[in-house]
């Protein structure tokens, strides 16, 4: 069989070195936040160009804190793409606002720059662009629309730890970055985590606020906050993860390549690295109209794919309220119906892309 993600295979490379993390933060009962989750902060926010990183429990936690601390509230809207997990826009309604989708480039499935202008409105506060698959959203234009109308920029970052846009970091191009650290991202941590980063000293000092109860000393609550708090054990395995960030990268990229070769007459769409980005492929997401007959033909040859994301979030229920129907968004529509990804981790067996398109080729030749 070949597996969707193997994160035992991770872990062998570093249990030693976890276990010794581990007992280090039991042995001086740091459990939460503590020296080795500001170490954590630190390192994090100079691999993404930034000057803060503020470490919280989940991707989610970040985005919802990004959002307060850009001062996104009740009666806002906030742009973004329905082709994308659902935390993006729950978090906007998390706090009051009301999510505006705009349908997505189709060949990066990130926000189309093109149809911003078109759904910005006197009620509009920030923008969401989301770095699908460790693909970054073409940002310049993105940003350019923000600045010249006063928008917040807030990157939904999840999937694209190390990812570039023309050589800068996904994450610290707007004004704030949000990064999920759940176990099958990029830089995965052994449970939850998340962060957010930035520049700005006061929206990051915000963020610490709202992550600890609104404190600014014990017991006086300044604002309305959170338990939103990063474990330290967490920060310990996430520091010795992201010292190799930068090899497994690159062994991602190695498979994305092997991949775009043995899939290259096999009759399904692989993914595009755009000229200006960095791609690193937390997902290789084909494209084909017969996607389930090729997920279920992969099964078969003990071959796990996944699907992401099976249905638009202007199509959930959750947002049936937003008034949209089938056939706003078209393209987050097509997506969502032809997508397939196929395993991708570190450390993928080198012959695995071979075998795989072999599989997909055959599937292909029956559609």
């Amino acid at each position: 069989m070949i597996p969707f993600v193997d994160l035992r295979a991770q872990y062998r490379e570093i249990q030693e070195e976890v276990k010794e993390a581990v007992a280090r933060v039991l042995a001086d009962a740091a459990y939460v936040l503590g020296s080795e989750v500001e170490r954590f902060e630190s390192e994090f926010a100079d691999y993404c160009g930034v000057a803060h990183g503020v470490a919280v429990n989940s991707g989610t936690s970040a985005l919802h804190l990004a959002l307060l601390a850009a001062g996104v509230g009740p009666g806002d809207e906030v742009i973004t793409v329905p082709f994308t997990f659902v935390a993006t826009a729950a978090t906007i309604c998390y706090v009051g606002a009301t999510p505006v989708f705009v349908d997505v480039d189709p060949v990066s499935y990130t926000l189309d720059p093109a149809r911003i202008e078109a759904a910005i409105t006197p009620r509009t506060r920030a923008l969401i662009p989301v770095h699908l698959y460790g693909h970054p959203a073409d940002m310049d234009p993105i940003l350019e629309i923000a600045r010249g109308r006063g928008l917040a920029v807030i990157e939904d970052a999840a999937q694209a730890h190390g990812s570039e846009y023309k050589g800068r970091p996904a994450g610290g191009l707007g004004d704030l970055g949000c990064f999920s650290f759940y176990p099958t991202k990029n830089l995965g941590a052994c449970g939850e985590g998340g962060i957010v980063v930035t520049s700005d000293p006061v929206r990051a000092e915000r963020v610490r606020l709202l992550r600890h109860w609104g404190q600014t000393d014990r017991y006086r609550h300044e604002l309305l906050g959170f338990n939103y708090r990063m474990d330290g054990i967490q920060g310990a395995i996430l520091r010795i993860k992201l010292r190799r960030l930068e090899r497994w990268t690159e062994m991602r990229r190695a498979h994305a390549a092997r991949y775009d070769k043995e899939l290259a007459n096999s009759g399904v769409g692989a993914p595009v690295e755009m000229p200006w980005a960095r791609h690193v492929y937390h997902a290789y997401t084909v494209r084909s109209p017969a996607r389930d007959a090729l997920r279920d033909a992969l099964a078969d040859d003990g071959i796990q794919s996944a699907i992401h994301y099976p249905v638009p979030l202007h199509l959930q229920p959750i947002f049936s309220d937003l008034g949209y129907a089938p056939g706003a968004f078209p393209r987050a529509e097509a997506a969502a119906d032809e997508v397939l990804c196929l395993p991708m981790f570190p450390e993928l067996p080198a012959d695995a892309p071979e075998r795989i398109a072999a599989c997909i080729s055959k599937a292909q030749a029956k559609a």
